[in-house]
């Protein structure tokens, strides 16, 4: 299984509420309709509380400025995502969710990265 993380950061002319808003009724469905041609296997969208626990890890640890919401999706395999993005359904499909991103992601400012994960909890 492999991963993709998305650390994003909303467009400066939305408020987070807006954008996670946005992400959650508008963004979620095009990543569902486009989920077989890219052979997502799992979606999920972690939303960022707005609350004072937050900025008071954030300052207890000297971090950086936080994200609005992270999106994490899962692939059988790095040769499922390469036969994904290969195909012209694929790349279609991955040309209308970047321009549907360009509409409220700050994407210079948003990291992304595959990855696998290492459980060591879980009950």
């Amino acid at each position: 299984m492999i991963k993709l993380a998305f650390a994003l950061r909303r467009l400066p002319k939305l408020s987070r509420e807006e954008f996670q808003r946005y992400w959650r009724e508008t963004h979620a469905p095009l990543v569902q309709k486009h989920a077989a041609a890219l052979r997502i296997r799992r979606y999920v969208q972690l939303h960022t509380e707005s609350t004072e626990l937050n900025e008071a890890l954030r300052t207890s640890r000297g971090g950086p400025e936080g994200y609005d919401g992270v999106a994490e999706l899962w692939w059988d395999s790095v040769e499922d995502v390469a036969a994904a993005t290969a195909s012209a359904a694929g790349q279609a499909a991955g040309r209308e969710l970047l321009d549907d991103e360009r509409r409220f992601i700050d994407l210079a400012r948003s990291p992304l990265f595959f990855g696998r994960e290492h459980v060591f909890v879980e009950r």
